[in-house]
């Protein structure tokens, strides 16, 4: 069931299905608690803007979890019509109830006067914005600081377009806007500003949501080349070209290129399939380890292989050759048998690790050896230095968009437990001098 063939009626029709379970599976499986039995049965009875605001009281991106999150390994894997028929079409119908609101104008959220405190949050991918959603719901006056053009993260430059539109990420976060959260561009911590620089500005506390800047490369001889890059640098690229900020040129894969991508996550997926958008004539990914074993959803696999993506399993990457500094081909092994094979781009999925420009420029904020920053569980995310918070991939902890809401969600509430902790103390310090 895909959104073009979604009408209100048929997204009635579909939500009718829903069992309205005693104790939801669904609802158990979600990383984020939805309420997903709550919010079906209001649309059920066709009353949009109560399933939205179901929804909103649990996730601040519906428009987009309905699009990117695992449902078939979370809500829609669990739901019991799926056991004797197909599951009920949670995502699609999540993306349904946010995209018709969006362009309804439903529910006007009623804005909390901004008195509990002040709070900076960098960075504005997915748990960024969860943070900033729920303080402003709770009467925190939060401020956004973002070092690209355009808030958003990894949705707006690591998820490519045709799985998730820039549109809806814009939308989401103007809805976030709309709750009094205030987002500057352009601005990054560690070179404009340090975390001391925010304190000094008056913030209560402040969280560092950067995710994992720092894309890693696989240690093979040949890496260096012109034409090898990471993935997630391409995605940005495209995503950027889209924007109008960039020539065509500066993507780097062009049409008739043979392109290889290393790994199999959801991320060499989204790569592969836009390198096919992109043109180029022949797109295979290596992997390591077999089909059973790859980390990316099967439907995104099933997706891309119908796209024309080849894959080649239980293959590891060993040389990357080069003429002229400019990659030719590379040397692969295949189940022990070495391969040569030309090759115009090869693009790396192989993970990522945290950038270090903040915790460089501060003091007291520990990171384990990895690089990953260390937080504790009470009050939940605070790192080794008071008043900082931190979430999301650069705590190691998420994997996905709704990972980073969950964690997000939680340290939300160190946050505001923090915050009222400090302002008790200004007033009892106040009241004593």
């Amino acid at each position: 069931m895909h959104n073009s063939d979604l009408t209100p009626a048929r997204a009635i029709a579909e939500a009718k299905r829903c069992l309205n379970c005693k104790v939801p599976q669904c609802r158990k499986a979600c990383p984020v608690e939805n309420d997903i039995p709550d919010w079906i049965h209001e649309l059920a009875m066709g009353n949009f803007g109560n399933a939205l605001s179901i929804i909103n009281a649990k996730s601040n991106l519906p428009a987009v979890c309905g699009r990117v999150c695992a449902h078939e390994r979370q809500c829609e894997g669990s739901c019991v019509m799926g056991r004797k028929d197909r599951p009920v079409s949670i995502g699609r119908l999540e993306e349904f109830v946010a995209d018709f609101d969006a362009a309804m104008n439903l529910t006007h959220e009623n804005i909390m006067e901004k008195t509990r405190g002040r709070a900076a949050v960098i960075g504005s991918g997915p748990a960024g914005l969860t943070i900033a959603g729920e303080l402003a719901r709770k009467g925190v006056a939060v401020e956004i600081f973002e070092m690209e053009r355009e808030a958003g993260g990894v949705l707006m430059y690591g998820i490519p377009e045709y799985r998730l539109p820039k549109e809806v990420v814009r939308n989401e976060i103007s809805k976030i806007e709309r709750l009094g959260v205030t987002i500057h561009n352009g601005v990054t911590i560690g070179r404009d500003f340090t975390i001391d620089d925010l304190f000094a500005q008056g913030f209560d506390a402040i969280f560092i949501g950067t995710g994992t800047g720092k894309p890693k490369m696989l240690d093979v001889p040949g890496n260096q080349l012109e034409g090898v890059r990471q993935a997630i640098w391409f995605l940005r690229r495209v995503s950027l070209f889209n924007a109008g900020y960039i020539s065509r040129e500066e993507v780097t894969v062009m049409p008739g290129h043979r392109v290889f991508v290393i790994g199999c996550g959801n991320t060499a997926i989204d790569a592969a399939r836009t390198c096919i958008r992109c043109g180029a004539a022949e797109v295979t990914i290596l992997y390591h380890r077999d089909i059973s074993r790859m980390a990316a959803l099967r439907s995104e696999y099933d997706a891309a292989v119908e796209e024309g993506v080849k894959f080649r399993w239980d293959t590891s990457l060993t040389e990357i050759i080069g003429t002229d500094g400019k990659v030719t081909a590379i040397n692969t092994l295949t189940a022990g048998e070495p391969h040569n094979e030309p090759a115009d781009r090869v693009l790396m999925a192989v993970g990522s690790a945290p950038a270090a420009r903040i915790v460089s420029t501060t003091t007291g904020i520990d990171v384990d050896d990895k690089g990953y920053v260390i937080n504790r569980d009470e009050p939940f995310g605070m790192t080794t230095r008071k008043g900082v918070f931190a979430g999301g991939d650069v705590t190691n902890r998420p994997a996905t968009v709704v990972h980073a809401m969950q964690n997000a969600r939680q340290v939300a509430q160190g946050m505001l437990a923090y915050i009222d902790a400090v302002k008790l103390f200004e007033k009892i310090d106040s009241q004593n001098s």
